[in-house]
């Protein structure tokens, strides 16, 4: 049964609060500790992946809760206000580190507790996979525009109105996206098991046992990583190679445009050929498109766009494939044991993800040392903290992509229905 139109746009529009929030701090936070705060790369570069860190152990437990409530959407209003405030907050207060640290991880718990049952819903709105493609087709065009929307214009609004006022702004739009998610949903049908019982241990290594779930899941948290380092290293090699900084605007566009175009195709090819096949090929062209990005190293703008907008066309499979790859695991696992665990497989994904995401600016800002980078805002950087810069934004995140795809060696569901 195929599920409201209203539906799906108003579950999709979430993705107004998790592109937003998946860009800005990857894209900004780094250089605000950097140049404008001083703060030593290396040690910049810890103090993000610190409180990101911390959702790597409270998303399973906000997945358990959740699972426990027996109803998701009420964590999308609250969560999703607690995250908007603190992230305005985040850079309303005083210009410490300590300050950014401390609202960064009020933002990431307030985050885990809206993207975990986010990310849950599908697999308890529908049985049927291709509707679940479908669903995550409307999500990642939503997800596209927000990352679009939030990498081009937060940037914008820091450089002409300073931080604080980019702290609202954003805020703002997690709130629309939070506020967005939770209303369209109003109607949402409920399938699927009843809620599994047995304590968080037990769920983890229960969830853990699935190797369908394990092989995607490696792959996810690989590829996040991957991107989590190009984020980081848009901002820098717009600044230092390409001469401009507002040019990281312009690739934010070259990179998500194209994805717009594309998703849609998504579900075509999946019904053709296959999610795991899908999910190959878009790897591949975000692989070539981000290698391709070198360009930059010798100053072309366009070439550096050009390669952008491959990485992105790739970027928006490697999200649709995956994210409609999930639900249909958790949906099988619900189908053999008779119980819902799809707030748990949700958490153990967002964990992974957002690992994956942190980790990615404290790699970047590892080259960057090893280059010899000079913080503090300096345009005098060293012929080695340029190449570091390209490597950093280029080189790096393709390997990772690449490496990724080894996990998805084995996968098996793809080749069966799972409704």
């Amino acid at each position: 049964m195929a599920l409201p139109a209203g539906v799906r746009r108003g579950y999709a529009l979430g993705s107004v609060a998790t592109g937003t929030f998946g860009t800005v701090p990857g894209l900004l936070l780094l250089p605000y500790l950097t140049d404008s705060l001083g703060v030593a790369a290396g040690l910049a570069g810890l103090l993000v992946v610190l409180p990101k860190a911390w959702d790597v152990v409270l998303n399973p437990v906000a997945g358990r809760i959740s699972d426990r409530a027996g109803v998701r959407r009420p964590f999308l209003l609250w969560a999703g206000i607690a995250l908007a405030v603190c992230f305005a907050l985040m850079f309303a207060g005083p210009a410490d580190p300590v300050w950014v640290v401390v609202l960064f991880l009020a933002c990431a718990t307030a985050y885990a507790f809206f993207q975990v049952p986010y990310v849950a819903m599908p697999a308890e709105m529908t049985a049927d996979p291709t509707e679940r493609t479908s669903v995550m087709t409307w999500r990642v065009a939503v997800l596209a525009v927000a990352i679009l929307v939030s990498g081009a214009t937060a940037p914008l609004v820091a450089d002409a109105a300073g931080h604080a006022a980019m702290g609202v702004y954003v805020g703002v739009l997690l709130l629309v996206g939070s506020l967005g998610a939770w209303f369209g949903t109003r109607s949402a049908p409920r399938v699927g098991a009843t809620v599994a019982s047995g304590t968080l241990g037990e769920q983890l290594r229960t969830v853990a046992a699935v190797p369908d779930f394990r092989r995607l899941l490696v792959t996810w948290v690989v590829q996040a990583l991957g991107i989590g380092t190009l984020l980081a290293g848009a901002a820098y090699t717009a600044r230092y190679l390409l001469g401009d900084p507002a040019t990281s605007s312009l690739l934010f566009a070259a990179f998500v445009g194209p994805a717009l175009l594309v998703t849609p195709l998504c579900a075509r090819y999946a019904a053709r050929r296959g999610k795991r096949s899908g999910y190959v090929v878009s790897s591949l062209l975000l692989a070539a498109g981000a290698l391709g990005t070198l360009a930059a190293y010798s100053g072309s703008v366009v070439a550096t766009c050009a390669a952008a907008a491959v990485a992105g066309v790739g970027y928006a499979g490697a999200q649709v494939f995956p994210l409609a790859m999930l639900p249909d695991v958790a949906a099988e696992d619900a189908r053999g044991s008779g119980a819902s665990r799809a707030g748990m497989f949700a958490g153990v994904w967002t964990a992974g993800e957002t690992l994956g995401l942190a980790l990615g600016p404290g790699i970047y800002a590892l080259v960057l040392q090893l280059g010899g980078y000079r913080g503090g805002g300096t345009a005098d950087q060293p012929d080695s903290a340029l190449l570091a810069v390209a490597i950093g934004f280029a080189v790096v995140p393709a390997v990772l992509v690449l490496a990724g795809l080894l996990g998805l060696r084995g996968y098996t569901l793809d080749e069966r229905d799972p409704a």
